[in-house]
C-alpha cells in the first residue's frame, strides 16, 4: 500500500488524537498532559525517544533501513543516537508544534476546550496529530527509509521560543549527523479548499517585534491642560506617526505592518493622568527591514516625547526572524505534492504571509520549508471564515490524512536524494 492510503487507513485514529489534544490544552513550554498523550502515541514503534531538559518537548528518532532501534528515555534532545547515525549519516527533520493560546473557546464543538481560558486556536493540534501519523508511517514502511528521520514534537511555539529551547539542547543533531533538511506544515481555515497545500520560495512568514511604550508626563485637571503636560495626546501623535511611518521610510515591495493592541491611560474623563501606555505588533519581511525598524521606531518616538515635553521609554523587542523558505527545497516540496496527491494540491502563494513562526529558527541553521495547508470547514467561505487565533477558529480534521502522508513523504522522497539539491 501507498503512504496515503495507510494514512487514510489511520484516520480514525488521527481524528481521536487530535480531539483529546484539543480537549486539553496546555499553553507555554510546560506541557505535561500532551506530552503524555504524544509519548502513549508513539509507544510501541521503533523509535530513539528523548524528551527535553528544560521543556516537556518530544524528540524521535528513526532508523532506516532496518537497523535496530529500541526506545531509549531520558532527557536532552541529542542524548539519543548522539555517537551513531543509521544509514550513511543522512537525516530530515520533521516538526510539529504542540501548545495552545490564552484564549476562550467559543466554537461550541463537541470536542471543545475543557481548560478555561485556552485553546488549540491556531491548529497545533492538527500539526502534532499529523506528525504522529508520520511516524507511525515511515515506521511501518522503515524499510523504503534511506536515512534517519528526526521528529520534533515542539512545545512553546507561540512567543516562548520553543524552537531555540529544542536547537539548544540538540534536536538538529538528535540522529547524530546533522539533519539535511527540515520541513513543516501550518494549518489555516482559508485560502483554498481543504486538503489544498501552499508555499513559496523565500520569505513565506514575516519576522515579528514588540513595542512597548510608557509615556510620562505631569498629571493635572481636564481643564487647565497648559498646567500639565499631557502624556495621552503625545501617546496618540506617536500611534498615528507610527502607522505614517511605515507608509512613507519603507519600500512598499518589503513592507511593515504594525498594529497597536493596547492603549492604556487615565481613569477618569476630567483627570490628565501621569502616564499613557501602548503596545504594538510589527511585521516585516526581511532581515534588513527587521533591523531598520528596530532603529527608526525608538529615535522617532522619543523625538515625539522630547516635542510634547514629556519623557518616553521606549522597549522595542525583536521576536523572530522571518520564515524563509529555501527555493530548492520548496521545488521540491511541490514535487512531491503533485507525484503524491491525485489532481491539482498545491496554490503558489505570490506573497507572504504576515503571520511568524519560530520554526523560522530551524530554517536559519537548516534548509527546508514550511508549507501551509487549508483545514476550510466544509461550506465556509475561506475570506470569511475565522481565521487562526479567533475563538471560533474550527479546523476540518479531514485533512489529518494527507498532512501525515505529505510529512511522510518528504522525508522520505528527500532520503531517496543522493544529489545536494543547493
Amino acid at each position: 500500500m501507498s503512504l496515503v492510503e495507510d494514512a487514510l487507513d489511520m484516520a480514525d485514529d488521527l481524528v481521536r488524537l487530535r480531539r483529546e489534544l484539543h480537549r486539553e490544552p496546555e499553553i507555554g513550554l510546560r506541557l505535561p498532559r500532551t506530552q503524555e498523550k504524544v509519548l502513549a502515541a508513539l509507544a510501541g514503534l521503533p523509535l530513539e525517544i528523548t524528551t527535553g531538559r528544560r521543556t516537556t518537548s518530544v524528540t524521535a528518532v528513526l532508523r532506516g533501513h532496518g537497523e535496530p532501534a529500541g526506545r531509549t528515555s531520558g532527557t536532552g534532545a541529542n542524548r539519543a543516537g548522539k555517537d551513531r547515525a543509521g544509514a550513511g549519516g543522512r537525516a530530515v527533520l520533521l516538526r510539529g508544534d504542540m501548545d495552545a493560546l490564552p484564549v476562550q473557546e467559543a466554537t461550541g464543538l463537541p470536542y471543545a476546550s475543557t481548560v478555561d481560558g485556552a485553546m488549540h486556536a491556531c491548529g497545533h493540534d492538527l500539526h502534532t496529530a499529523m506528525l504522529v501519523g508520520a511516524a507511525r508511517l515511515l515506521c511501518a514502511h522503515r524499510e523504503r527509509v534511506a536515512g534517519d528521520v528526526v521528529f520534533m514534537f515542539q512545545p512553546g511555539e507561540e512567543g516562548w521560543e520553543g524552537a531555540r529551547a529544542m536547537i539548544d539542547e540538540g534536536v538538529l543533531d538528535a540522529a547524530g549527523a546533522r539533519a539535511e533538511a527540515a520541513y513543516a506544515l501550518h494549518v489555516f481555515p482559508a485560502f483554498a479548499a481543504a486538503g489544498s497545500f501552499a508555499s513559496r520560495a523565500g520569505t513565506m512568514l514575516a519576522a515579528s517585534a514588540s513595542l512597548l511604550v510608557t509615556v510620562r508626563g505631569e498629571g493635572g485637571h481636564g481643564s487647565t491642560p497648559h498646567r500639565a503636560q499631557d502624556p495621552v495626546v503625545a501617546a496618540a501623535e506617536m500611534i498615528t506617526a507610527l502607522q505614517t511611518m511605515v507608509t512613507r521610510r519603507f519600500d512598499v515591495f518589503d513592507p511593515v505592518v504594525l498594529t497597536v493592541g493596547v492603549v492604556k491611560a487615565g481613569t477618569r474623563r476630567n483627570v490628565i493622568p501621569e502616564t499613557a501606555r501602548f503596545e504594538a505588533t510589527i511585521r516585516s519581511f526581511s532581515a534588513g527591514t527587521a533591523a531598520r525598524v528596530g532603529e527608526l521606531v525608538p529615535r522617532m518616538l522619543t523625538g515625539i516625547a522630547d516635542a510634547h515635553g514629556v519623557d518616553a521609554e521606549v522597549e522595542y523587542i525583536p521576536e523572530r526572524p522571518p520564515t524563509v523558505n529555501d527555493p530548492a527545497e520548496t521545488a521540491f516540496a511541490r514535487d512531491v505534492i503533485a507525484e503524491t496527491f491525485d489532481g491539482p494540491r498545491h496554490v503558489a502563494l505570490e506573497h507572504p504571509i504576515a503571520g511568524s513562526e519560530d520554526f523560522s529558527r530551524v530554517l536559519a541553521e537548516v534548509p527546508g520549508a514550511m508549507l501551509a495547508l487549508s483545514a476550510l470547514p466544509p461550506g465556509a467561505d475561506p475570506e470569511k471564515a475565522p481565521f487562526n487565533h479567533s475563538p471560533r477558529a474550527v479546523f476540518d480534521d479531514a485533512v489529518l490524512p494527507s498532512g501525515a502522508a505529505l510529512l511522510a513523504e518528504l522525508a522520505r522522497r528527500r532520503l531517496d536524494r543522493r544529489e545536494d539539491l543547493s
